[in-house]
């Protein structure tokens, strides 16, 4: 490490990151130049288009880049994770609904390849017997990656409309939405109970929830092969310097702590068609 590399970055602002992206913890050889992006997932496309030497990037867009030869290498390093079980919601002031009630129902999702929404649909199928394809999904985005095929059981929401908006008007039956947007509770879960079916579920897989990884551009990191563990450990020590973090599924780091949970997903999103092929876990950190 010679000379410092200047990093195109796309990295969200979180309890984790922030000693990262302030200067807290820094590197000998690198420099961040980080992109002004409130919402990652506004540029994901970008990432997909190779517009970033560093890169935060939801894990089923990642499989699906791999999928499709994209030029990206996955870190073992999670920075933003989501408990799936309570954003499915239902407006109560519509009806109540439960898992089993779902079949033939409209259910907005933000696209039909988010993270949440497949490990959503995975935990409705696998843990409730939900057959997905009897559920009409209603989509407000297109695709990251753009030669994915959505199912025909997606379709494109009205233009204009906004999927909270829809659901609390009853334009859908149940939508997967923030557990803030829930505040007021007239949107609740459709899970029952959600906390203790996420630690059954927890329990069961030996899982831990992840939704945003970091990857490298896949030219950068073959010329520069110290830079992976670099950004892990970076990342990694942001992370354990974050204040009043809300659980410690956002530190994570290492292939073997993340096997288990990244082959569920990988299950998930082969069982949705949402990949090709059901991938080894290794395969994801290939370069």
């Amino acid at each position: 490490m010679t000379d410092v590399l200047q990093l195109h970055t796309l990295l969200g602002d979180y309890p984790n990151t922030a000693a990262l992206k302030k200067g807290g913890v820094a590197s000998p050889g690198v420099r961040f130049d980080f992109a002004a992006e409130k919402l990652p997932q506004n540029a994901f496309k970008a990432v997909i288009r190779g517009e970033f030497d560093v890169a935060e990037l939801a894990i089923v867009t990642y499989l699906q880049a791999l999928a499709h030869g994209k030029p990206l290498v996955l870190l073992p390093t999670v920075v933003m994770a989501i408990p799936p079980h309570p954003c499915l919601a239902c407006n109560t002031a519509q009806v109540v609904l439960r898992p089993n009630d779902l079949q033939g129902r409209r259910i907005g999702i933000r696209a039909h390849s988010v993270t949440t929404v497949a490990w959503v649909r995975g935990i409705l199928a696998h843990d409730y017997g939900v057959d997905l394809d009897r559920v009409h999904w209603v989509a407000f985005e297109d695709p990251h990656v753009p030669e994915c095929i959505e199912p025909p059981n997606v379709t494109r929401a009205p233009a204009g409309k906004i999927l909270v908006g829809m659901l609390r008007a009853g334009e859908l039956d149940a939508g997967v939405v923030s557990v803030s947007d829930q505040a007021d509770g007239v949107l609740q879960p459709v899970i029952p109970e959600p906390q203790a079916a996420l630690a059954r579920w927890r329990e069961r897989h030996k899982v831990r929830p992840l939704n945003h990884v970091m990857v490298l551009h896949r030219d950068l990191a073959r010329a520069q092969p110290w830079l992976a563990e670099e950004m892990v450990r970076l990342l990694q020590q942001s992370a354990e310097l974050a204040p009043d973090m809300p659980g410690a599924d956002c530190i994570q780091s290492g292939i073997e702590a993340l096997r288990p949970t990244l082959d569920l997903i990988i299950h998930y999103a082969f069982r949705q068609q949402l990949i090709p092929r059901r991938f080894a876990v290794d395969e994801l950190f290939n370069m």
